[in-house]
């Protein structure tokens, strides 16, 4: 059974993210009465009806591929090669308080490795893509990471996991330390989109911890298409179920590791 290709895989998801999108923009600037996973973290019916239409389309068009989605769990296919990996509403907290950043995430890994990934912003009609060996764009036009190399130069990007109220001293510490060393760091709830902006040099530098598989897959291969690097908080090699990821441009990010390796609290 053959497995179409990087690029086709990304037109699809291209396809998908889209209408996904066409959901969450009919649900922005409504009233939402989200529901609890956790404390702090939400759930609406429009991450559920966006994660919906996606499992229709793929099931549709590759019934044998396998899928995970944030709010379904696993699909398993009869072609275990490949595997697609779904947030239909990275920054619920922002959509259910009507504060426009959030998307739709749609990644798709080929025999372990990242083939293809699409974030989709539908407030800003900005679409991030990439395919592996292919670069990344946005609507279409190539984007790069920027030169930046240094943190004091550097506008950097992070946010809080869902346990920060019951483990501060994992999170705060760090947090400090970039913030009184870089020009600036920003917080505003979606790590794909963050991915993203830092794909494209809006952003120069990215850590964060407690991530899920959804939260950076299709964000990290854009990342890299894009000339940057994104590994765990050792710098070692970035695995989707390790939860924490630093990314930036390939100099810059030897200088954020450095400053992560003198908080050991951040890898607990």
């Amino acid at each position: 059974m053959s497995i179409p290709d990087a690029s086709a895989l990304r037109e699809a998801a291209r396809t998908f993210a889209r209408e996904a999108g066409a959901i969450l923009r009919e649900g922005h600037g409504r009233i939402h009465a989200p529901e609890k996973k956790g404390v702090i973290d939400l759930v609406t019916e429009y991450d559920r009806r966006a994660e919906a239409l996606l499992l229709e389309r793929i099931t549709a068009h590759f019934p044998t591929h396998a899928v995970l989605g944030e709010e379904t769990g696993v699909h398993a296919g009869s072609d275990a090669r490949v595997r697609w990996i779904l947030d239909p509403l990275d920054g619920t907290t922002n959509f259910a308080h009507n504060y426009p950043f959030f998307g739709v995430s749609v990644g798709v890994e080929v025999a372990g490795t990242m083939a293809a990934g699409v974030v989709y912003d539908p407030v800003r009609d900005e679409l991030f893509a990439a395919a592996a060996g292919h670069g990344a764009t946005l609507n279409g036009t190539p984007i790069h990471v920027s030169g930046i190399t240094t943190i004091e130069d550097a506008l950097l990007v992070t946010g809080f996991p869902y346990d920060v109220r019951e483990f501060p001293e994992r999170h705060l510490p760090l947090f400090q330390s970039f913030l009184l060393r870089a020009q600036g760091v920003r917080r505003d709830g979606s790590a794909a989109l963050n991915l993203c902006y830092l794909a494209m040099g809006r952003f120069d530098g990215m850590w964060e911890g407690n991530l899920s598989p959804w939260d950076i897959a299709a964000g990290s291969l854009i990342v890299r298409e894009a000339g940057g690097v994104i590994t765990g908080y050792r710098g070692e090699a970035l695995r989707l179920e390790g939860r924490r990821i630093v990314a930036a441009h390939p100099t810059l990010h030897a200088r954020l590791i450095e400053v992560i390796a003198t908080h050991p609290e951040a890898h607990a």
